[in-house]
């Protein structure tokens, strides 16, 4: 999924897969894999989580100054849990790169 995204390229951390953009992460995976944390605008944390608290949670207490939330992997559809990757990778990368994934994915992450 996050390798297809220009600029993106898988790491693991103890164990953990991560999506990074250079040093920055913008998605990881729980060791279960249950669980998908991901870069989202702070402001619009509790927006989201109101929405469906049972598919969407707050990051544990020390990653609340990040813009990230986590999501209930066996809950999210296979096009929502895209979306919400690409949505994050373009928080972390430059406007220009975000616009040439626009002109060559005219009808949305696929």
């Amino acid at each position: 999924m996050g390798e297809e995204l220009e600029r993106s390229y898988l790491a693991y951390v103890r164990g953990q897969l991560k999506f990074r953009v250079g040093q920055i992460v913008y998605v990881a995976f729980s060791l279960d894999e249950s669980v998908m944390g991901f870069a989202f605008p702070k402001d619009m944390r509790a927006a989201l989580i109101g929405g469906d608290p049972d598919e969407f949670m707050l990051p544990r207490q020390s990653d609340m100054r990040f813009n990230w939330v986590h999501a209930n992997l066996a809950l999210l559809d296979p096009a929502e849990a895209r979306e919400l990757v690409v949505e994050a990778w373009r928080m972390v990368v430059p406007a220009k790169v975000s616009r040439s994934y626009d002109l060559s994915h005219p009808t949305g992450p696929q």
